[in-house]
């Protein structure tokens, strides 16, 4: 069945005090949610870079022992040389000898000098690891914090802001699709969430603009819908909101 105007009109009134009330009991908890999740990007920044540090000191480590490894290799084949050299026939065997042998300790002293080099890093990223996991540690603890105070806020207003959601919910579905578009549409773009408004002394609700006299009769005779000529909210008579503070509220809100 078809409202009629001041049904309808009823209807978005009614969905606005009920959305109001959800907007005090979120506006509760302040900037909570966004400190929330601020907070995990921040921890998973933090964890991405502990995670690259340490890497590094694995690329570092996993190097030594490789170069390690190659340097007794190299000792060996020094050893194994210097015995050969016991055994020569010609000199130019004996200086093909002494050139592997040169050869092999340069190897040896160019794998410590980037076995030195790699331990200098490994104790510059090690602070760093010790430095990131500390800071890690406060940045989680703060996140359990804020997550017990948010908890606990939603703990409290739980219960009525089910019970809210449920009531928006039906009174949505007793609003025709393109009013509650509308209401929808202005209701994100107002920072407190106002879409219906009543008049205040001959001026809209919402931006105090003054509402010309005909359009003041009008609201009052409830026979069309009327909005705002200065902020486009709905604009209707008083006696839509027995409850003023209902709808005044939350223009705190919008601080």
């Amino acid at each position: 069945m078809e409202l009629n105007v001041i049904q309808r009109l009823e209807a978005v009134a009614a969905l606005q005090a009920i959305d109001s009330r959800l907007d005090r009991i979120r506006s509760i908890r302040g900037g909570l949610p966004e400190e929330v999740a601020d907070l995990e990007d921040e921890i998973e920044g933090i964890r991405t870079r502990l995670e690259r540090l340490e890497g590094e000191v694995g690329r570092y480590q996993r190097d030594i022992s490789e170069r390690t490894i190659a340097i007794q290799e190299f000792k060996d084949l020094i050893a194994k040389y210097e015995s050969q050299l016991n055994e020569v026939r010609n000199q130019r065997e004996y200086e093909s000898l002494n050139k592997e042998i040169e050869y092999a300790q340069l190897e040896i002293q160019a794998n410590d000098r980037r076995i030195n080099m790699a331990k200098d890093q490994i104790a510059e990223r090690s602070v760093k690891v010790d430095e990131t996991a500390k800071h890690l540690q406060e940045r989680s603890n703060d996140l359990i914090e804020k997550n017990k105070e948010l908890d606990l806020l939603i703990e409290e207003t739980k219960v009525e802001e089910d019970q809210l959601i449920i009531q928006s919910d039906k009174a949505q579905a007793q609003i025709e699709a393109r009013l509650l578009k509308a209401y929808t549409r202005i209701r994100k773009n107002m920072r407190n969430g106002l879409a219906v408004v009543t008049m205040d002394r001959g001026a809209c609700g919402g931006c105090f603009a003054i509402i010309p006299p005909q359009r003041q009769c009008e609201i009052r005779q409830k026979k069309r819908i009327i909005v705002c000529e200065n902020c486009g909210r709905i604009l209707v008579d008083v006696s839509f909101f027995p409850d003023r503070v209902e709808v005044a509220e939350p223009e705190a809100l919008a601080m």
